[in-house]
């Protein structure tokens, strides 16, 4: 497989559906595999990853009510070859794949130092993202659906003005990556405060994965949307998980798997609105905020 290209599984015929989760071992990752598996039919097939085997046989054991089949899979999304492998691996087992959630994540701590954790955490939460694109976008067959779970802090409006340039208008995921590693190095370097990047690496984090997923949709656009394609990043509010505690008050945030509901609705909605195409899609219950359009199913957050 040649993980630049958008060539793309045209198959129309009846199938059984393909749905693929990464980072699925834990929190809103494994509550979208359990729902995915509780909601899909028997004939289809629900790919439950992480980078853990352990954790991922366990994972398999914690399921409760599934209909669909559910296969366990190790996927080190940080590792370029390992996600080429299993995209081939993928392709020939099913020629296809109908629905991927992107979810993968390294937590950081607030007491983390910058310097010793961005090399990781950018390999995994970046890198790794823009690895799930190259390789999973060609594969999606009509009506499929590629989500990149981020936040609202993947909006440029959560960074200082300044530094928009670096992530504005990127046309192809090459040249995201060399944004990101720029900021990277800047945090290496210990130079990311001069420049006026925020001390929370959450946050070009974010705005990476966002300025990854409009890039592909910049080239897919025309196409994706005659074959019904969805391809968005989604912001699923606030989630109780430890990943989160450790940062912000959540005092009244929702489970995983009520956070789960909403964006396994927009996973099998038969139509959802173009608007969200290639956009930043807020599905959180919490009060969404100034947002440029709301529309069923979620409010679009604006890129700047």
């Amino acid at each position: 497989m040649t993980i630049d290209s958008y060539e793309y599984v045209d198959n129309n015929k009846a199938m059984n559906r393909i749905a693929l989760i990464t980072g699925a071992t834990r929190n809103l990752g494994f509550s979208l595999a359990e729902g995915l598996a509780q909601r899909l039919e028997p004939t289809d097939t629900v790919y439950l990853t992480g980078r853990d085997s352990a954790r991922v046989a366990e994972s398999l054991h914690r399921l409760s009510n599934a209909r669909a089949e559910v296969r366990g899979e190790l996927l080190d999304v940080a590792k370029p070859g390992a996600v080429e492998r299993f995209a081939d691996l993928l392709a020939e087992r099913h020629g296809g794949v109908d629905i991927v959630f992107s979810n993968h994540y390294t937590r950081v701590q607030p007491d983390d130092d910058p310097r010793a954790v961005i090399d990781h955490y950018v390999e995994a939460n970046n890198l790794g993202t823009t690895h799930v694109l190259r390789s999973f976008a060609p594969l999606l067959r009509d009506g499929g659906r590629l989500f990149v779970v981020a936040s609202r802090a993947g909006s440029l409006r959560a960074l200082a003005p300044v530094l928009h340039p670096r992530f504005e208008n990127l046309q192809s995921l090459d040249d995201v990556d060399r944004a990101v590693c720029s900021w990277r190095e800047a945090v290496r370097s210990g130079r990311a405060p001069g420049q006026a990047w925020p001390a929370w690496i959450n946050i070009p984090s974010k705005i990476g994965q966002v300025a990854a997923v409009r890039a592909v949709a910049s080239q897919r656009r025309a196409d994706d949307l005659r074959r019904g394609i969805l391809i968005a990043s989604i912001s699923p509010g606030l989630i109780d998980t430890g990943a989160s505690r450790a940062w912000l008050d959540l005092s009244g945030a929702p489970q995983p798997d009520e956070v789960a509901g909403p964006l396994l609705d927009l996973a099998l909605d038969s139509s959802p609105h173009e608007a969200f195409y290639g956009e930043l899609v807020h599905v959180g219950r919490e009060e969404p905020g100034p947002f440029g359009s709301v529309v069923r199913g979620g409010s679009i957050v604006p890129w700047k």
